[in-house]
C-alpha cells in the first residue's frame, strides 16, 4: 500500500455512507494505528439527497484532510457513479452495487449486489453500507476485515451486533468469490 490512500464512499442519504466513512476511519486509525481523516458532505435532504464521506489513510501524518483524486471509488447508488466516477485516480478501483449502478461511465469496475446480499444474508437491505465495506476490505486490503468487524461492532445499535457481523462477512465472502472467478478467467486466457 501507498504511504497515502483516498477512499471515497458515496451514495444517497439514508444509505449509511457517513457511517460506513467513519467505521472504516475508525478501523484504521484504532485497530491499526494508521493516520486517518474523515470528512463528509452531503445535500440539504436528510434522507435521499447525494452524500459522500471521504477516508484518507496514510502511514505518515496527513497534511490534507480530503480526498483530491480517490485510489478507491465506492458507489452505492447510479447518482454517486455518475458524479464522482472521473474524480478516481487513474487506474483507480471503482466498486459498486449493483443492484443499484446499471450503467458504468468506465470499462473497469468490481459490480457486487450489495443491497440483494444485505438482505438475502442478513435480513435488511439498509445493511448494504456494512456488506459494501466488508467487500472492500478483501478487494482493497486497505484495512483488514478483523480491524473493520472490531469498528462495526463498536458503532453499531446494541442489539443488531449479529445483522451487522453478517452483513460484513457476507459482503468479504462475496469479494472473495469475485476474485476466485476473475483468477480462473484469466488462468483460461492464453
Amino acid at each position: 500500500m501507498s504511504k497515502r490512500i483516498e477512499i471515497r464512499l458515496a451514495g444517497a442519504g439514508g444509505q449509511g455512507i457517513i457511517l460506513a466513512g467513519v467505521i472504516l476511519a475508525e478501523a484504521a486509525a484504532i485497530h491499526e494505528g494508521r493516520f486517518v481523516c474523515q470528512t463528509q458532505s452531503y445535500g440539504p435532504e436528510a434522507r435521499g439527497g447525494s452524500c459522500r464521506s471521504d477516508v484518507v489513510i496514510s502511514d505518515e501524518e496527513i497534511d490534507y484532510p480530503q480526498a483530491v483524486q480517490p485510489d478507491i471509488l465506492l458507489c452505492l447508488n447510479q447518482k454517486a457513479c455518475d458524479l464522482y466516477v472521473f474524480d478516481l485516480k487513474p487506474g483507480g478501483t471503482l466498486i459498486v452495487d449493483d443492484s443499484r449502478v446499471h450503467h458504468l461511465p468506465v470499462t473497469r469496475a468490481v459490480g457486487l449486489p450489495f443491497t440483494r446480499i444485505a438482505r438475502e444474508e442478513a435480513g435488511l437491505e439498509m445493511l448494504a453500507n456494512i456488506v459494501a465495506l466488508g467487500a472492500l476490505a478483501v478487494l482493497t486490503g486497505v484495512v483488514s476485515l478483523e480491524s473493520l468487524a472490531a469498528a462495526v461492532l463498536a458503532r453499531v445499535p446494541r442489539g443488531t451486533e449479529m445483522p451487522n457481523r453478517k452483513a460484513l462477512e457476507a459482503g468479504a465472502q462475496a469479494a472473495r468469490e469475485f476474485l476466485a472467478r476473475r483468477g480462473s478467467e484469466s488462468s483460461r486466457q492464453p
